[in-house]
C-alpha cells in the first residue's frame, strides 16, 4: 500500500539498499556531488534503486536502466576527503515505487515516487527462528571481536524478533543474484521474505 508521494533524486547502484540497512558511498561524480550538497543543505533524502543496465559511473551514450522499487536513504555522516570526493554513511528508511522519472542536471535522475507501507512488526515463527539465531551469533561474534557500533555493518537497534528486519539483514549479506535481492526487496510479506531467505541459506549449505 502506498502511503506518501514525494519527489527525490535517484542514485542507481549495483548493490541496492534495504530498510534499516547501512550504505557506505564514495561520491566523486559531479551529478552526485551536487545531489549530496543539496541533500545536506535541505536535510533531505535521496532514493537508491538497483541498477539493471548501464554503469554506476556515467558513460557517454549509455543510459541507465533501474528497478522501479527502491529504498529511501538518509545521510548519517558525510566526510570531505577532497573538494571532489565525499564519503557518505547512509541508512535505508522506507521503500518506494517510482511513478515517473527523468534525467535532469548533469544526468541526475529525478523521480516522483510513492512510498510503500513499512513492514509490520511480525514475530518470527519457530520454523524460521534459526535465521534469527544465526544473525544474533554474527552480531555477537563481531562484538566479541571488539567491533564498535560505528564500525558495525549492521545498524542498531537489533530487532532480532522481527521477520522483516532479520530477512533484510540476511538479504544484504548473502551472495544472492541481483534479481533475487530485488525480488526480496519487493516482497511485501515479511514472513514470506524470511522464509525465502532461510531457504536460500539452506540451499547454500546443501540441505
Amino acid at each position: 500500500m502506498a502511503t506518501n508521494r514525494m519527489s527525490i533524486p535517484l542514485f542507481p547502484l549495483g548493490a541496492g539498499l534495504y530498510p534499516d540497512g547501512l550504505l557506505a558511498l564514495r561520491i566523486f561524480e559531479v551529478r552526485y556531488l551536487d545531489m549530496v550538497k543539496r541533500c545536506l543543505k535541505d536535510k533531505a533524502p535521496f532514493g537508491v534503486v538497483r541498477l539493471e543496465q548501464g554503469s554506476e559511473v556515467r558513460k557517454p551514450g549509455v543510459t541507465e536502466k533501474f528497478s522501479v522499487v527502491g529504498t529511501v536513504a538518509e545521510i548519517l555522516e558525510a566526510d570531505a576527503l577532497q573538494p571532489a570526493l565525499l564519503l557518505l554513511r547512509c541508512r535505508g528508511t522506507e521503500r518506494f515505487r517510482v511513478v515517473t522519472c527523468a534525467p535532469g542536471k548533469y544526468g541526475l535522475w529525478m523521480a516522483e515516487v510513492e512510498t510503500i507501507e513499512a513492514d509490520a512488526a511480525e514475530e518470527i515463527p519457530w520454523e524460521l527462528q534459526s535465521a534469527a539465531d544465526k544473525l544474533g551469533q554474527v552480531i555477537a561474534g563481531l562484538q566479541k571481536q571488539g567491533v564498535v557500533d560505528e564500525q558495525m555493518p549492521i545498524l542498531r537497534p537489533y530487532r532480532l524478533d522481527e521477520c522483516g528486519w532479520v530477512a533484510n539483514r540476511w538479504a544484504e549479506m548473502l551472495p544472492l543474484a541481483a534479481s533475487v535481492k530485488q525480488s526480496l526487496l519487493e516482497e511485501e510479506r515479511p514472513k514470506e521474505r524470511l522464509r525465502r531467505v532461510l531457504q536460500a541459506m539452506d540451499e547454500m549449505l546443501g540441505r
